[in-house]
């Protein structure tokens, strides 16, 4: 019998993807690499994915059918996920100081203390909060922020980044000139204010450093148009869900009086309700020349497609000795964040937003779920509402 995480996760799946999800698992049950007809090579295998991430010469981010060229269009082909080779390594050398562990804590709850504020005392008081709605608009703000635009609204800010997001599918291999050219419409008032942001080279804030780092205004606003995408989608999809299988693996009560003694576990039970979450369900490559997965041939020019949460999967269900730190985590190299030279330069940033999210909420009393509702056909997996309350 599934458990009670179990099965809402898995209903938060099959809304996102009521084809591709038990598609996918079909495939993988077929072997861990996997040729599909019209799809490529379908990888399910934790070790087999990790070995394609880690080849960066074999299997690429750029060209045809690979997920840089479908981005590069509306980006530009300088912002590090469409990128490969000397002139990737470069950049992310360059960039490397960007997002420390210490300097994302320190920014997102400088950011966030105001807009979790009022959320805080509705809980503090046994009202009841929307999770979607808050995390969304925290997204936004701390993107915001970063681009140089701390006056615009958080959830305006947000609501851009999926207007994109939605035009991408599990099969889409390049976007329309009408979509693009609709992205670069919806990009455009961010992207000049972050312009502006970049011409006045402010000390500490991330345009000033990308300048300072020797970036041209256009790399620049590439890269600032690249977080946007990523960074908001990502927390705003996590932490929902997050909340929800601690909430219904029984882990709260635990997790709260944690916290209350400095909260040593909550990173450890991020990554494990990570691992079960997985916000990238799906990775691509381009094969750069042939070789084999598996058992599975692959043919130069070859679309590879990582099956991100099956892999992670493999591991099993929702541990709750892990996510307390009682046991060994299950993948302590966070093969959800990607791996290599392309593991996610921003993962330091998104981990701290959840964590200070979490705190929040936790801290302020929240203890179970009023009511929730899966969202339905989006490329990320997530809730379209989540309302949290007090005991």
């Amino acid at each position: 019998m599934k458990r009670q995480e179990q099965v809402w996760e898995q209903r938060v799946q099959l809304a996102a993807h009521p084809l591709a999800y038990p598609f996918i698992a079909a495939v993988a049950r077929r072997g861990p690499a996997v040729r599909v007809p019209g799809i490529g090579v379908v990888v399910s295998d934790p070790e087999l994915a990790r070995q394609v991430l880690l080849d960066h010469e074999g299997f690429r981010k750029d060209g045809p059918g690979s997920s840089g060229a479908l981005w590069t269009p509306i980006l530009g082909p300088a912002v590090l996920l469409n990128m490969e080779g000397e002139e990737h390594r470069r950049l992310r050398a360059a960039l490397s100081g960007l997002f420390t562990r210490s300097q994302a804590m320190e920014l997102c709850t400088r950011v966030l203390g105001p807009v979790l504020s009022e959320a805080t005392d509705r809980l503090g008081a046994g009202g009841a909060v929307d999770l979607v709605a808050l995390t969304r608009t925290a997204a936004g703000t701390v993107i915001g922020e970063l681009l140089g635009v701390p006056d615009a609204a958080g959830a305006e800010v947000f609501e851009r980044g999926e207007r994109i997001v939605r035009m991408v599918g599990l099969r889409t291999t390049q976007l329309t000139q009408r979509q693009v050219a609709r992205a670069k419409g919806v990009l455009a008032g961010l992207v000049a204010a972050a312009g502006e942001a970049y011409d006045r080279a402010e000390a500490g804030s991330m345009m000033g450093r990308l300048r300072g780092y020797g970036l041209d205004r256009e790399q620049a606003l590439g890269l600032a148009a690249a977080f946007l995408l990523t960074g908001t989608e990502t927390v705003a999809t996590t932490v929902p869900r997050v909340f929800a299988l601690w909430h219904d693996s029984g882990l709260l009560p635990a997790l709260r009086a944690d916290l209350e003694t400095g909260g040593a576990a909550i990173d450890g039970a991020i990554d494990e309700a990570m691992r079960l979450i997985t916000p990238s369900p799906a990775m691509l490559r381009r094969a750069a020349r042939p070789g084999v997965l598996g058992a599975t041939t692959v043919r130069e020019g070859d679309r590879v497609l990582i099956a991100t949460a099956r892999c992670d999967l493999a591991a099993g269900p929702f541990d709750r000795a892990a996510a307390l730190g009682r046991c060994p985590a299950h993948d302590p190299k966070r093969l959800w964040f990607g791996a290599g030279s392309h593991y996610c330069i921003g993962a330091p940033l998104a981990l701290a937003e959840i964590r200070v999210l979490m705190q929040a909420v936790l801290t302020a009393g929240a203890e179970r779920i009023v009511r929730r509702r899966v969202k339905r056909r989006v490329l990320i997996p997530t809730y379209a509402r989540l309302e949290v309350a007090g005991g």
